[in-house]
């Protein structure tokens, strides 16, 4: 009987790389120009992984919004990995918007991507264990077949595969 060979679906965030770049975010907010003297605050959870920004206008939000956005792709982060909400009214004439960092997959999610398996008709099993995903088959190409369908989908977060055996 052939070993069965396996990986697994995961959806995880290196949050060295979202402190380094919340830092570096943070620190262009009090020096660029047309930021500086707008009271534009950003603040990072990190056991929760979330950020929360605080500004003066909607516009000025979404401007710190991209600040971050491109120092969160300057350091191999995946931008769907971010969920924001919808700003909501502060005190003092402000707004505040929370972005949550995806971690791991949520249940829902994991039930497609395994649908999504098995309507590839392949000889390919997936489990959901938790917030990952384990896919075993007894083929290497039809495991190699399943990550390549993945990766063509959206499922509106990133998805790494690891512990590929």
């Amino acid at each position: 009987m052939a070993k069965e060979s396996s990986f697994d679906v995961v959806s995880e965030v290196d949050m060295q790389e979202v402190d380094n770049a919340y830092q570096q975010a943070s620190r262009e907010l009090s020096q660029r120009y047309d930021l500086k003297g707008t009271g534009a605050t950003l603040d990072l959870a990190k056991k929760e992984g979330v950020f929360t920004i605080e500004a003066p206008s909607e516009f000025v939000a979404s401007q710190v919004r991209d600040v971050l956005g491109s120092k969160l792709v300057k350091r191999g982060v995946d931008l769907s990995a971010v969920k924001w909400a919808d700003p909501e009214a502060a005190s003092g004439m402000t707004v505040r918007q929370r972005g949550t960092l995806a971690q791991g997959i949520d249940q829902d999610t994991a039930k497609r991507i395994a649908k999504d398996i098995r309507d590839l008709k392949l000889k390919a099993k997936a489990t959901v264990e938790g917030d990952h995903l384990r896919v075993s088959s007894a083929s290497r190409d039809t495991l190699q077949a399943v990550i390549k369908s993945l990766q063509e989908k959206d499922y509106g977060q990133p998805l790494q595969f690891t512990n590929y055996r």
